[in-house]
């Protein structure tokens, strides 16, 4: 967890060291970072329960924007949602993902939605009552958006959508889906249109559940023939990619902020170990090699947390965070991998032991380097960013 110190970095107001605070207790009460069931079914209710949790805790009023509509604030908060991931990522890694996909399948509702969109989704997403999913990845489009091959034909009520969209998070157990899909008013990433479908919409099917490192829901998805209506299309026809883009640069920060949950409770647990270790008559931490580590470790985890929260503090001052959010993304996934294999090789065989937390969160952390936007996509950003400038 953040230590005091960093909780005064200029970043951070009052509110939100209170708000900090009120987390700790809640996730202490109620969140354990143990071993749990890997079956995909269990796995799919905890996260269902959790989800649950989280609404009636009130955790998820952060995720959304729009008092009127059941969020916390009329726009989101981008360091809360940060100490959010961070925190719940400390303690509960599946808990972390409930809540990130909660905001990021209704973020571009919450951003882009119409009045009545926003009315029949966001309080129920806020309340734990409904799953949301983002569908944006397909089998032959991850990184590169604009070869997307998903069709939605506009029909004289609305809309019938065709293709596949791949490793959707919370896939098979959403309630709706946000789902990005060619409408060909412009080639490329101009002829994108976004769409709300539920999970009951006919011709909406679930083609395949996919099994990761780290067990969480995913699936990929199969349209044939789904007709929604104009109704359920978010934002303007052809503007997709926009609403994809601004739905992601809120939530890319968080993922950094998830990234520094994990390396601080590896941390956490590397320094635990190292005291109680005994070794050679003495205990692992009087060893200068083991303190050498974890200083590597404490200052790879300060440069992330500086990175990452510098960036939800400019994005919270209205300003355009693209690059910042890169660098924040790219750094903090990046030295978190490295601080949690530092932690695993501190505790030896131990490290690799199912149920041992460091392992679980060697897992964890892999795919955060992948998901919405690879490292080396970040890179691409942020090189192009700067050559700009």
């Amino acid at each position: 967890m953040n230590s005091p110190a960093e909780l005064n970095w200029p970043f951070f107001d009052d509110a939100h060291r209170d708000f900090k605070t009120r987390l700790d207790a809640w996730c202490a009460q109620h969140l354990a970072h143990a071993h749990h069931d890997e079956s995909r079914d269990a796995v799919d209710a905890e996260c269902v329960r959790l989800v649950r949790l989280l609404g009636e805790g009130g955790w998820l009023r952060h995720a959304v924007a729009g008092s009127a509509h059941g969020a916390a604030q009329e726009v989101i908060d981008t360091r809360q949602l940060g100490l959010l991931r961070e925190t719940l990522a400390f303690h509960n890694g599946l808990a972390d993902f409930a809540f990130a996909m909660q905001g990021l399948g209704s973020g571009a509702i919450s951003l882009l939605g119409t009045d009545d969109q926003k009315a029949r989704y966001l309080p129920r997403v806020a309340r734990g009552q409904a799953l949301a999913a983002f569908a944006l990845s397909e089998p032959e489009a991850g990184s590169d958006v604009a070869a997307m091959q998903c069709s939605a034909t506009a029909t004289a009520g609305g809309y019938v959508l065709n293709g596949r969209k791949t490793w959707i998070s919370n896939g098979g157990i959403a309630d709706f889906y946000v789902v990005f899909a060619r409408t060909g008013e412009a080639p490329g990433a101009r002829g994108i249109s976004a769409f709300i479908v539920d999970a009951d919409t006919p011709g909406l099917h679930i083609e395949e559940r996919i099994d990761v490192i780290a067990p969480h829901p995913l699936a990929t998805l199969r349209f044939d023939n789904c007709e929604v209506s104009a109704a359920q299309r978010i934002g303007e026809a052809g503007q997709g990619f926009k609403v994809a883009m601004a739905t992601l640069d809120v939530f890319r920060t968080s993922v950094a902020a998830a990234a520094l949950g994990f390396g601080r409770r590896a941390l956490h647990e590397a320094i635990g170990w190292a005291r109680s270790r005994p070794m050679f008559g003495q205990h692992l931490a009087d060893f200068q090699i083991t303190q050498t580590k974890i200083a590597q470790m404490a200052t790879l985890l300060d440069a992330a947390a500086l990175l990452t929260y510098r960036a939800a503090w400019l994005r919270d001052q209205g300003q355009r965070i693209t690059r910042e959010a890169a660098m924040a993304k790219l750094c903090a996934t990046e030295n978190a991998q490295q601080i949690i294999d530092m932690a695993v090789q501190m505790h030896g065989g131990m490290g690799v032991k199912k149920g041992c937390i460091v392992e679980s969160l060697y897992r964890e952390i892999r795919a955060l380097r992948i998901y919405e936007g690879a490292s080396e996509v970040q890179q691409l950003i942020i090189g192009k960013d700067v050559l700009k400038g």
